[in-house]
């Protein structure tokens, strides 16, 4: 692995003739997290969270690659949008109330062949029904389990709040439900843990902290492990064909896959490895998805100030969701200003070494929202960038 001041000038050479702002993925380090997420799935196959990814050329060239197998998509428009392109296996992580997208799924029988729905809830059925517009085709569900830790008899409760479906029970009825149900049939089941698959374990400066976390962690993946088989026994009594158990995300893989009743993982972010995953003890993996602001200003010294750079991630507000300077390291933003929408200071002695026109790079908070700030994708290997590949956005698909 090069080090951070070899990878800069590899990538200030690869992009000399390209203007910034620009985005660029290192396909050296894409490939080796690949190949990471699938040694840590243990042979189980690894379906490509898409909204970590954002660019059609990139999920072509993941899902090449042996042990991956699927997109899991974010939209119902952009479900329809991968499978007309060619994309085979797409299962929608979300439910959807996109009444026009149903109607097409309903009446063409290869997006209905290829597309899977998510369903919590028999009023997402009737939704469906009622947008079907004479459209006959059978629709693919799957159920999502909300894998959520209850404490304190349920008095507190830590993971993100989803599916209403928590107990096996629930599941199996709502499997009754869908397979006496005209129309659709019961393929899969869900479950993302993002408490801890999205928790970083090991924050910098936060020991007792990252202590409390670890031990969350741990009782989350005992209570889900035992309740998701549980629920996986009962969906399958009332559908025993079931075709697969999705589970996990980019920071639980090995503990997920390690459940017998899962039959695949679910990851995206740990192809292009942003700063939200620095912060775990299971893993590390190679950034390489960044992107370059042009210094414009020398305010002072130690002082320089970037175009733009303000691409905050989603989430709740705090300065983890900001992109962090990158390179050259040791820059960091000025507290009274921040990432800036039109232009951002940078303080550290760094700056004084950079001039008018000298890049920085960062490392955008979360994954595939990168792509929602650029066109394009300038793909690097070694000191040249070999293709350039266009977004979501720049192929004109902005899905949310």
């Amino acid at each position: 692995m090069n080090s951070p001041a070899a990878d800069r000038a590899r990538y200030d050479r690869a992009t000399a003739h390209l203007d910034a702002p620009l985005a660029l993925v290192d396909l050296d380090a894409f490939d080796a997290n690949a190949d990471d997420l699938v040694r840590r799935a243990g042979g189980k196959p690894v379906r490509v969270a898409s909204k970590s990814v954002r660019c059609r050329v990139l999920l072509e060239r993941v899902l090449a690659r042996p042990g991956f197998a699927g997109i899991m998509s974010y939209t119902l428009a952009e479900s329809i949008w991968l499978a007309r392109s060619g994309f085979e296996d797409v299962l929608l992580a979300y439910p959807s109330a996109d009444r026009a997208g149903f109607a097409e799924l309903a009446a063409d029988p290869k997006l209905a062949g290829a597309v899977t729905v998510m369903v919590d809830d028999i009023a997402q059925l009737e939704l469906v029904d009622r947008a079907r517009d004479g459209g006959g085709q059978e629709i693919r569900v799957c159920l999502e389990l909300d894998t959520a830790l209850h404490l304190f008899g349920g008095r507190v409760r830590v993971g993100a709040r989803r599916s209403p479906l928590r107990e096996p029970a629930q599941l199996a009825e709502l499997a009754r439900a869908v397979s006496s149900r005209p129309g659709f049939r019961v393929v899969g089941l869900m479950g993302y843990e993002g408490h801890v698959a999205g928790v970083g374990d090991a924050l910098a400066g936060r020991p007792l902290r990252s202590r409390a976390i670890r031990l969350m962690q741990g009782a989350a993946r005992k209570e889900l492990a035992a309740r998701r088989a549980e629920a996986v026994r009962a969906v399958r009594a009332v559908v025993p064909d079931l075709e697969f158990v999705n589970g996990g995300g980019t920071g639980s893989v090995q503990q997920t896959a390690a459940e017998d009743a899962v039959t695949e993982i679910a990851a995206g972010s740990g192809l292009y490895v942003p700063r939200l995953f620095d912060n775990y003890t299971s893993f590390s993996g190679r950034p390489a998805a960044l992107f370059a602001q042009p210094v414009v200003r020398r305010p002072g010294v130690g002082v320089v100030t970037v175009l733009g750079g303000g691409y905050p991630a989603s989430g709740a507000p705090g300065a983890d969701r900001l992109p962090v300077p990158y390179l050259p390291e040791g820059l960091r933003y000025d507290p009274q200003e921040g990432a800036g929408e039109v232009q951002t200071p940078l303080l550290g002695s760094p700056a004084d070494d950079l001039l008018i026109g000298d890049r920085v790079w960062f490392r955008h908070a979360k994954a595939g929202e990168l792509c929602e700030r650029f066109d394009e994708l300038h793909l690097v290997q070694g000191d040249r960038v070999t293709a350039t590949a266009p977004t979501y956005r720049g192929e004109g698909r902005t899905f949310l």
